[in-house]
């Protein structure tokens, strides 16, 4: 089976879609189902391979790459609903 997601780094907590994701589907890398995804979630775009707590990190290539603003349940869609990057922070 091919992959559905790019998993970049072992220290991530979220995986790339590698294209779109609809609910209830498998997110699998190198013969691993790394979550189920519990919405749509488009190409390209981020989904919680783990429960990510309000106020975690989000880690992408093995670096914090923003901060939860809710709690991110395991197999969601990380976006900017539910997440905030230190770049470009909300006032």
């Amino acid at each position: 089976m091919a992959d559905s997601v790019l998993v970049i780094h072992e220290n991530d907590n979220v995986a790339v879609a590698l294209r779109d994701l609809e609910a209830g589907e498998e997110a699998l890398f190198r013969g691993k189902i790394f979550a189920t995804a519990l919405e749509r979630v488009p190409a390209g775009h981020k989904v919680a391979i783990c429960e990510i707590e309000r106020g975690g990190e989000i880690i992408k290539y093995g670096e914090p790459v923003g901060i939860s603003t809710a709690v991110i349940p395991r197999g969601a869609w990380v976006h900017t609903h539910n997440l905030e990057s230190g770049r470009w922070k909300r006032t």
